[in-house]
């Protein structure tokens, strides 16, 4: 794509988090990015967990009524013991919704998806100058009030990348096959489904998301064709200017192959070792990314291989105080659970230590994970869902194998255990499509000139006075 004439930019993101998470790894890469190239922007995050000053807290409760506000005070008292026992924890929830804010907390308890975060209506509060472009991301988390779209939208370019189906449905992240997020969900069959909902109002979250959409102006971008497929055909069509797929990307500056017993050196890892490596936020814990699959395919290679020496590392584990590190051992395997590795580079090195990568996901959208992976030259086994046969070349740079099918995982990941050179050849073509089509500046550059080329051409915008209208319409 040619450049347009560039502009000095300022961008606001929003995001869930700002460390974990597929999509919180793409936000801070577009804001590295940008700032490279002479653009100011900004990340608002509901968890603000490092000291950067680009990074800006969401904070709703300071903008409640002074009741909510006490009775929020007076549930914090309880923090130091609500994990431990079921009975604070219940307290802690009665003192801070049922006490403090009971009709936001009667529709909690109907199933409403909770859209109660007056901060949202405060963005331009947060930002120290008012932006040129809002750039939303995952919204879902507690934290967004999705009614100021349709105000915002017509007042600033609202671009959104989706990381997941959440917005399409009337509950769930993703529906894990269920297709009645194509009629107006209702009778939902999982409620439990992240993020969760006390009971079936499914019907009338997705009616409400719908009613969001048609009054707003929206620049949606996906990172797969199979998500922008469900886009087209979902509630948030009518809302859609303009739609692009921009596939993720990857920093090649940190994930590239590296000599891989210097970096077993570093982990303390057997050179003779085996090495598969799972990772995903919360580790084992994470509910879309299959863990059961790969550990019963790892049972199975260890049962009909003669491999002496395996280990599997499982990093991104949820593990207490300060322990980085369990250690598992299964007859001839070892089980590594490592703790969430926030800094890119040390991430970087879990790649390039690895023999083959087991994404084991059962739905998925276009993991960073498995980008990262390739361009380290590392090959991949994965679960064919989502957006990853867009990824992985079946046979070239990795292989896929169908859902939950632990027999299938286990042979294709012991394939490529068993034969160095079509490893190695499969790492090299996996590099190699990762520089080509994945790198983030490919990204990055895609959606500068996205953002110019609206700015350019429509007249639409009114401005940056800051939001007051209150949200009524759609409760």
């Amino acid at each position: 794509m040619t450049s347009l004439p560039t502009k000095r930019l300022k961008i606001l993101h929003v995001n869930t988090v700002e460390i974990a998470g597929g999509a919180a790894a793409i936000t801070r890469q577009l804001q590295e990015g940008y700032r490279k190239r002479g653009h100011q922007n900004w990340i608002i995050v509901a968890d603000k967990q490092t000291q950067a000053e680009h990074v800006l807290k969401m904070n709703s409760d300071k903008y409640r009524s002074r009741w909510a506000r006490a009775c929020i005070t007076a549930a914090e008292l309880l923090n130091p013991i609500r994990g431990k026992f079921p009975g604070p924890g219940r307290l802690y929830t009665w003192l801070r919704l049922g006490l403090g804010e009971p009709k936001r907390y009667l529709s909690i308890l109907r199933g409403l998806e909770d859209f109660d975060y007056p901060a949202t209506w405060r963005l331009l509060e947060l930002a120290p100058d008012a932006p040129d472009i809002f750039h939303l991301h995952n919204l879902h988390g507690d934290f967004f009030d999705l009614r100021v779209l349709p105000y915002l939208s017509q007042r600033f370019p609202v671009f959104m990348t989706l990381h997941d189906p959440w917005l399409l449905t009337g509950h769930c992240a993703h529906s894990f096959g269920c297709e009645r997020w194509r009629i107006g969900c209702g009778e939902c069959p999982d409620l439990s489904l992240y993020p969760a909902v006390r009971r079936d109002a499914t019907a009338f979250n997705w009616k409400r998301k719908a009613k969001i959409f048609s009054q707003s102006k929206l620049y949606v971008a996906t990172p797969s064709q199979w998500l922008m497929n469900q886009v087209e055909a979902s509630m948030l069509a009518p809302g859609i200017v303009e739609a692009q797929v921009i596939p993720n990307g990857v920093n090649l500056s940190i994930f590239h192959p590296a000599d891989r017993q210097a970096v077993r050196r570093m982990l303390n890892i057997p050179s003779d070792a085996k090495v598969v490596l799972f990772a995903a936020a919360g580790g084992r814990l994470n509910p879309f990314k299959g863990y059961k699959t790969l550990h019963a395919a790892i049972l199975r290679v260890s049962r009909i291989s003669t491999i002496s020496n395996l280990i599997v590392l499982c990093v991104g584990e949820l593990l207490s105080g300060n322990n980085k590190l369990l250690v598992e051992q299964i007859g001839r395997i070892q089980l590594r659970y490592v703790a969430f590795e926030k800094e890119a580079g040390l991430m970087a090195r879990y790649y390039q230590a690895a023999d083959v990568y087991a994404h084991s996901a059962k739905v998925d959208n276009f993991p960073t994970t498995v980008l990262e992976s390739m361009a380290c030259a590392t090959p991949v086994v994965a679960t064919n869902v989502g957006g990853l046969p867009e990824q992985i070349i079946h046979g070239e740079n990795g292989f896929l194998a169908p859902t939950g099918d632990s027999e299938s995982f286990a042979k294709l990941i012991l394939t490529l255990l068993e034969n160095e050179a079509m490893r190695r050849t499969f790492g090299e073509n996996a590099a190699d499509t990762a520089a080509t089509a994945f790198s983030s500046d490919r990204m990055i550059q895609r959606y500068l000139d996205w953002y110019l080329n609206v700015l350019a051409h429509t007249t639409q915008f009114q401005g940056s006075e800051n939001p007051t209208t209150l949200s009524a319409n759609y409760v």
